[in-house]
């Protein structure tokens, strides 16, 4: 073929790093570890995708980019020890991938998925590549498109060596933070790469929602304008919610249809589409027994947007028995109601985030991984979806207290939620009373609710369990575990 390879070959020269699978996402990857100084090749199995990027390369300031049609000559192009980043979709493409390129390769050259993986796909593609003498990590990558061209969140995990081997490459093309250093490091052994950057998209879930329903309850409620909203949203970027995602937010209520009258936002379908890792994120906190009922009630946010044609119709249902879309339409004092959506905005935020800090630490605790939440929260301080300043407060969190049973009872933390659960209170009660459905907030109150009281109703559910099904229970007065007759005590009152 037609490549750049052309000019290597003649001063028999090998880049430093191959790059398959050429979608929007590999592509900018590629151009960025090319703008960081690094030949790399590239390839992918639809062809004309390896075309596209070597004139991107060309365009973009003629990066070495250097594209390949077939897979022997794109592994061949690369010095070893080879390192090989794949950015193809997870499942089977992946197991297909490494296939194809694995015949081409040699003990001691490493590959690199840098998909979002279920993270037992990637410890079981590390024992069978170690079986061909080939180093494997799973790496997470935070950032979307814009972070993958300009410098992404990296999250890799497996095996050490292999990181080592990348190592020089990863800490110049990720997100650089100031005082902060660049957004990588190595996560742990196993699939604990991938786990983490799960449980960072269940965050993502939850902050999303939570930005929703703030947006929710001032639109229908405080009936504020796009205009309005824009800078509220703006407002609230410059203090302690500063974030990508309120940054964003704000671009949105700005940008007016170019295919009609009035704003884009409004003629966005309300039915949320998903992937699969906040899913995933739920179902591992499940099986670990923690409770994530802030990510899971985004979860179920999504799950309810996408009935869309059966809301329609209940809506007209309700209607007819009086119940209007807003339930109480009472005045509102716009200024008070946007400082409190803003006070209770952060507030569940720190829920969705200690929520997800557990998660990751008892999956840690569990497979032995030995992860550092403090360096966790560094990493997604630039580059990732979530990144926000508010990330550093978390880091400092666990610098003071790397044990930490949960974020809300880090003094700082627990002072900010006592400060502010007063203006939480005031709108989960206006949502519920004008008929608004707050999930993640309410969920996250109600975690905050329950983490902090010393003694709940749960005695009586353990009760019941023992009545109708013998479970025994233990007392709060005397060692050991009892079982009572209930139904026979019972019974014999009644008479």
């Amino acid at each position: 073929m037609i490549s750049l390879w052309e000019d290597m070959a003649e001063t028999k020269q090998l880049t430093r790093i191959g790059l398959a699978g050429l979608a929007v996402m590999g592509q900018n990857l590629a151009l960025n570890i090319a703008e960081k100084g690094f030949p790399i090749s590239v390839y992918n199995r639809t062809t004309s995708k390896v075309d596209e990027t070597v004139e991107r390369a060309k365009k973009e300031g003629d990066l070495p980019v250097y594209g390949f049609h077939d897979p022997e000559a794109f592994v061949n192009s690369i010095q070893k020890p080879r390192v090989i980043i794949m950015l193809v979709k997870a499942g089977a493409p992946v197991d297909q991938t490494i296939k194809t390129l694995s015949a081409y390769m040699e003990k001691g050259d490493c590959i690199i998925d840098g998909g979002n993986e279920w993270y037992e796909n990637t410890e079981r593609r590390e024992k069978a590549v170690a079986e061909l003498g080939l180093l494997y990590l799973g790496m997470g990558v935070s950032g979307g498109e814009e972070g993958a061209r300009n410098g992404p969140s990296l999250m890799p995990g497996g095996s050490f060596e292999a990181y080592k081997h990348i190592e020089d490459i990863l800490l110049k093309v990720a997100a650089q933070v100031p005082d902060s250093g660049p957004c990588v490091t190595f996560i742990g052994k196993g699939g604990s790469g991938n786990f983490v950057k799960m449980v960072h998209n269940g965050i993502e879930y939850g902050d999303m929602q939570l930005i929703a329903e703030a947006y929710d309850v001032l639109k229908s409620i405080g009936k504020l304008t796009n205009e309005e909203l824009q800078g509220v949203f703006s407002e609230w970027n410059k203090g302690e919610l500063l974030s990508f995602l309120i940054e964003i937010t704000a671009d949105i209520f700005g940008i007016k249809d170019d295919k009609g009258d009035g704003y884009l936002v409004d003629k966005v379908l309300d039915k949320t589409g998903m992937k699969g890792t906040g899913k995933w994120t739920v179902q591992q906190a499940a099986d670990l027994s923690i409770a994530a009922p802030t990510i899971a009630a985004s979860l179920d946010g999504r799950f309810l947007s996408g009935l869309k044609e059966e809301r329609v119709e209940a809506a007209k249902v309700f209607k007819s028995g009086g119940f209007g879309d807003i339930l109480s339409d009472q005045a509102v004092d716009k200024k008070k109601l946007i400082d409190d959506v803003r006070q209770a905005l952060y507030a569940s935020k720190i829920c969705s985030y200690a929520q997800g800090m557990n998660l990751i630490r008892a999956k840690s605790i569990e497979k032995g991984w030995d992860l550092k939440l403090g360096e966790l929260a560094r990493i997604w301080k630039g580059g990732c979806i979530i990144r926000a300043v508010f990330l550093d407060r978390i880091k400092k969190a666990y610098d003071r207290n790397a044990d930490l049973a949960n974020l809300l009872v880090d003094p700082e933390f627990a002072k900010e939620i006592i400060d502010r659960q007063s203006a939480w209170r005031r709108v989960v009660c206006l949502a519920i009373n004008s008929g608004i459905s707050t999930p993640g907030m309410s969920a996250s109150l109600a975690y905050f609710d329950t983490y902090r009281r010393g003694r709940l109703p749960a005695n009586l559910v353990q009760a019941q369990r023992d009545y109708f099904g013998a479970h025994t229970y233990e007392r709060t007065d005397i060692e050991g575990s009892f079982h009572t007759e209930w139904f026979k005590t019972a019974k014999n009152l009644k008479n």
